[in-house]
């Protein structure tokens, strides 16, 4: 296996949190040479490891000789190649500010916690990043993510996760240290939609649960994690996420074995409410954090923010929240008007997948164009008639709201999903995908083998370094008595 720049035979870890998935890593790494610092803020579970080497909740593990616990939060965090963040998504926060002082400048951070925090609704990657930066600190993030449950990493089954961030080279560098016999890892460059799926199949998890308790089979199973998906992978394309993460193994992969394993804390607490249990006394049965009950706030706000319809999610929600009956919940789910599974039809499908699957220098000539399109105007519908008259086949790239706000620091008056409805609508345009960062552009240009880059002439000279990736690149005068701004800025006279 190819090494990553980064690689260290043997790395120094810490890692916060002595729970089942901090432990079952902990024991894992530590038996492939690397050097492992294990924290708690709960100082009885130091000393009784420390102690006894087994932990209570992964029976049949035996706890290396090799790993170092400590009280110390100065300890686990300093001189370490790599820290690992593995305490509940409710405490990753507070545990980000502890340690915050005692971590350097670019330390390499992996989050395994799974969860959106309430509020600011920031991923976990996000949370240790904003109190890290509150302290002036800037860190390199990974998400690692999976189907992985942590009584079967402990026993040295067979597991694949996924290293997640932004930057490969340091997500290959987590990959190398992770990757063993029994782990297999791969990489990925979508981190939030890796971290979304994380957070909400959670919840999907506790429909699935609830489904069984109430007496329903596999048939039922296997509708509310396909149409749970369809819910979250709906969610993460507003956000801006990859598609093709939601098909993945931190995606459908990680529902599936959440919503299905007799590991599953999410799974065996749907089952208890489902059975009629109050959702408080079947967290108390449960005995452990229940991730998916922690998400359901997050994941209503996030849906009402990108209007998407999540009706599982809703379902659950008046379930744990609102002291409707699972049986309610089941015959409001089954009576929801009538739909289609997809709103695309079968050519539409099918030229598409034919249309990206061909290469550059077939007759079909692909044009791509980028923007925020909000308020749409004739200026935008001048520049998208123009834009394919260049060629046959048109994608826009529209800029998500994160990325408006983060990058751009532009609030738009419609929401991601508004304006992409509005670009989609109109007949020059054949495929609508988000734009969630500056870099993707010579990305995209390789995934749709585009052969003419097209953008206004208030950027002329900007994207001349495109043409390195072989495709031509034009500026096309805007429509001059027409723009957003001016339209904002008549508006806000009036």
């Amino acid at each position: 296996m190819q090494k990553s720049l980064y690689y260290i035979e043997k790395s120094r870890i810490g890692i916060l949190g002595a729970g089942t998935w901090g432990m079952a890593l902990a024991r894992m790494l530590a038996n492939t040479g690397h050097m492992i610092t294990v924290w708690s803020a709960i100082e009885k579970e130091i000393e009784e490891y420390s102690r006894t080497r087994v932990h209570p909740n992964l029976p049949g593990m035996n706890i290396p000789e090799s790993i170092t616990f400590t009280k110390s939060i100065s300890d686990v965090c300093e001189n370490k190649d790599v820290l690992i963040f593995a305490v509940p998504s409710v405490y990753v926060r507070d545990t980000a500010k502890k340690a915050s002082r005692f971590i350097p400048e670019g330390q390499i951070i992996v989050d395994v916690a799974k969860g959106i925090e309430q509020g600011t609704l920031y991923t976990m990657t996000e949370v240790i990043r904003d109190e890290l930066n509150t302290a002036n600190k800037q860190v390199k993030m990974v998400a690692l993510s999976g189907p992985t449950h942590a009584e079967e990493v402990a026993l040295d089954m067979l597991t694949t996760i996924v290293s997640a961030c932004d930057d490969l080279t340091i997500a290959g560098y987590v990959q190398d240290i992770f990757m063993n016999s029994c782990m297999r890892v791969y990489t990925n460059s979508d981190m939030r939609g890796v971290e979304l799926c994380g957070a909400m199949k959670n919840i999907i998890a506790l429909a699935v649960g609830i489904s069984a308790g109430l007496g329903y089979g596999d048939n039922a199973r296997a509708a509310i994690i396909t149409r749970g998906m369809a819910e979250i992978t709906r969610l993460g394309i507003a956000m801006g996420c990859s598609e093709q993460t939601f098909a993945g193994l931190a995606g459908v992969g990680d529902l599936i074995v959440t919503a299905t394993s007799v590991h599953s804390r999410n799974n065996r607490c749907g089952n208890l409410i489902g059975q009629g249990v109050p959702p408080k006394e079947a967290i108390e049965q449960v005995g452990m954090v229940v991730e998916g009950i922690n998400a359901i706030p997050a994941a209503l706000e996030l849906a009402k923010r990108y209007n998407v319809e999540m009706p599982i999610v809703n379902a659950v929600d008046s379930v744990i929240n609102h002291s409707v009956s699972p049986g309610e919940m089941a015959g409001d789910l089954m009576g929801r008007d009538k739909k289609m599974e997809s709103t695309k039809t079968a050519f539409d499908i099918k030229f598409e997948n034919i249309i990206l699957r061909n290469k550059r220098g077939t007759n079909m000539k692909r044009v791509i164009t980028y923007g925020t399109f909000d308020l749409l105007h004739y200026g935008h519908i001048n520049l998208l008639r123009r834009a394919k008259a260049l060629g046959d086949y048109l994608v826009v790239v529209i800029s998500t709201d994160e990325f408006n706000w983060n990058e751009k620091h532009k609030k738009c008056y419609f929401t991601y999903e508004q304006r992409k409805a509005l670009v989609e609508a109109i007949r020059y345009v054949d495929l609508v995908i988000p734009e969630t960062c500056w870099e993707q552009k010579k990305t995209d240009i390789h995934e749709y083998h585009i052969d003419t880059f097209v953008m206004g002439d208030d950027w002329k000279g900007k994207f001349d370094f495109l043409k390195e990736e072989g495709c031509e690149v034009v500026y096309l005068p805007r429509t001059p008595e027409i723009s957003t701004t001016q339209i904002k800025h008549d508006l806000n006279q009036k």
